[in-house]
């Protein structure tokens, strides 16, 4: 995508479990609604002047078969009764000609609002860092919260979180995602 850079971005998470591995990590895609396209993992920057679009608008965007820039958060496991998560964090800046962040994590063990709540503060926290403020992470999240609106740097911050349970005899996988759908001309 020389000379190219996204001006539209949706989220999506899914599921899947089959008895293989790669057969529950194809299910969770097209829970996803992402199995059709061939996917290229991107690191974590939400361009300026980008937009959060719904998933079925930002889908309906997409041929299958393209090559779709994604940041991709998965995480499986076999072990019955194990929660695995995987979320997107996202952080877009007052001043929409600067960049935002996506983070990308996945863990086990965590309930879907803590492990979201968790992915949005990475993100928050590498934007602030960009931006010469200190978030401090050992406060509460509704207090960082406020101190973001405060500084007026962050407006939005938001996540997509998809858990599951793993099942006896079967691999449970999940998926979350930031997908570049849209690109401008430099």
């Amino acid at each position: 995508m020389e000379g190219k850079v996204p001006d539209k971005i949706f989220l999506t998470r899914g599921a899947g479990r089959h008895k293989e591995k790669l057969t529950s990590f194809e299910l969770a895609l097209r829970a996803a609604g992402l199995s059709q396209f061939n996917l290229v993992h991107v690191s974590s920057i939400f361009p300026p002047h980008c937009v959060l679009i719904p998933r079925t608008r930002g889908a309906s965007m997409l041929r299958p078969g393209e090559i779709v820039y994604c940041v991709l958060s998965t995480n499986y496991t076999d072990e019955q009764r194990r929660l695995v998560g995987s979320a997107i964090g996202v952080a877009i800046p007052t001043d929409r000609k600067r960049y935002g962040y996506i983070s990308e994590h996945h863990a086990f063990g965590k309930r879907q609002e803590e492990l979201g709540d968790y992915t949005e503060d990475l993100a928050a926290t590498m934007l602030a860092s960009t931006l010469g403020i200190e978030i401090d992470l050992t406060r509460a999240w509704n207090e960082r919260k406020q101190e973001w609106k405060i500084a007026g740097q962050i407006v939005r911050t938001t996540n997509i979180t998809q858990t599951s349970l793993g099942k006896d005899g079967l691999w449970t996988t999940v998926v979350a995602a930031a997908v570049f759908c849209s690109y401008k001309s430099r």
